[in-house]
């Protein structure tokens, strides 16, 4: 046996005399293996929790900002709502609110001399200095006289700004914007309160109630003045009828006269002819004389009914009308004229005002005729097209319901015509199909 033998010899015996040993060393690394392992899954779970924790942290975090951030919008949303003032026409014409004068002054002169007295007000006011206070102790540079000036440059300045900006609203107020209109102002007020601050500058709460005083008072008067355009208007209207009546009976009359003077003359030598005829042509000209007189009595009895109509200031005729291409269905106009021909005044109505013709239903003369034409307003008063203007005399009613009316307060019958020819307007219909 060599020395080599002899080694790995002894090394197996060695091996083979301690197996449990080698095999307890090798448990023991992989245990502490296992045990690195363990630690280094704890490790990890561990930085897992704090990642998922931190990142639940950060959302709820964020989460909050955002809703903060949301609520500080809503909040800055609601303050510029509270200083918007709106002015598109079409918005405020869905939206205004029906405004309520404030005075109640018989004329527009009467509204324009208060609206005078207002602005004298504002101008003593700013003569006397009480329009707007200011600090008095300012100092600049140590000057209190360059400080006082400076409060004052400042005062006249933020002056200035509030009266422009009410002068222009109250140039533009109307009755679908004053609610907009007034919040401007006040918007103005507030704004340049805050700018007068750091001075102690305050616009006095007395002038600027006389700049909403203004305001209310320019809108009334406007009104005021367009109440009296449209009742002087009524009465142009009235004064052409009563010109237009008046031309009619001197005319009539004129004509009437003549013929009078014509058939005179023509009775006169018919009845000479007569004491003159012979058996034979004596029924003729008897027949003619009856007949001239016949003629005559008309010819007297037209002038006898032309002076009453010039007496009776009353006398005359109720029209109902409709116009269906320009209003529709069931919407009449009831109104009167005391023109000896009253479709003059249906062809007056029927001009370049509407795109079509009226049609008459009904034409009444009547004795009285306002009375009549009063009843017929009162029984449709809430069924007027235009509830503003009760000189507007369009009602969305039936034919059925006027001629109710009218036999309740006429005593005579009355012819109506149910349908109207609109005959330009149906043509048109076909023509566009």
């Amino acid at each position: 046996m060599g020395l080599f033998d002899s080694l790995f010899g002894k090394e197996k015996k060695f091996a083979l005399e301690q197996p449990d040993a080698e095999l307890l060393r090798i448990r023991r690394e992989v245990e502490g293996e296992r045990q690195i392992l363990a630690a280094l899954k704890a490790e990890v779970a561990k930085f897992v929790a704090e990642k998922e924790t931190l990142l639940e942290n950060l959302r709820e975090e964020a989460l909050r900002s955002t809703q903060q951030e949301l609520v500080d919008l809503q909040a800055q949303i609601a303050e510029r709502r509270a200083v918007l003032v709106e002015l598109d026409d079409e918005v405020l014409l869905q939206s205004f609110a029906l405004y309520k004068p404030t005075y109640n002054f018989a004329t527009a002169d009467e509204y324009k001399s208060a609206l005078e007295e207002v602005r004298e007000r504002q101008k003593a006011m700013l003569k006397t200095g009480a329009a707007v206070s200011g600090a008095i102790d300012w100092t600049v540079n140590g000057s209190r006289t360059k400080g006082s000036k400076m409060v004052r440059d400042t005062q006249k300045l933020l002056l200035r700004a509030f009266n422009s900006e009410c002068e222009y609203v109250t140039w533009k107020v109307k009755y679908n914007n004053f609610d907009s209109c007034l919040k401007r102002i006040e918007n103005a007020y507030a704004a340049i309160q805050k700018l007068g601050v750091t001075m102690s500058i305050e616009i006095s709460r007395g002038y600027f109630n006389l700049k909403v005083r203004e305001l209310r008072l320019a809108l009334e008067y406007r009104q005021a003045k367009q109440r009296e355009r449209e009742e002087q208007r009524k009465l142009c209207e009235r004064q052409r009828e009563e010109l237009a009546l008046q031309k009619e009976l001197a005319e009539a009359r004129l004509k009437l006269e003549k013929e009078r003077t014509h058939y005179e003359n023509a009775l006169a030598a018919a009845q000479i002819r007569l004491t003159q005829a012979t058996n034979e042509n004596h029924d003729a000209l008897t027949a003619k004389v009856t007949e001239l007189e016949e003629q005559l009595a008309g010819i007297n009895r037209n002038l006898v009914d032309l002076d009453y109509r010039e007496a009776n200031q009353r006398a005359g005729y109720v029209y109902v009308i409709s116009n269906v291409g320009s209003f529709g269905e069931d919407v009449y106009k009831i109104g009167m004229t005391r023109r000896l021909n009253p479709q003059e005044r249906i062809d007056e109505l029927s001009g370049a005002s509407v795109p079509f013709n009226f049609d008459v239903h009904a034409m009444i003369f009547s004795d009285d005729a306002p009375k009549l034409e009063a009843a017929l307003h009162r029984a449709f008063e809430s069924r007027k097209l235009n509830l503003v203007n009760p000189r507007r005399e369009f009602f969305r009613v039936t034919l059925a319901e006027i001629e109710q009316v009218v036999r309740e307060n006429f005593d005579r019958s009355v012819e109506f015509v149910r349908e109207a020819d609109a005959e330009q307007f149906r043509e048109s219909e076909r023509l566009r199909q």
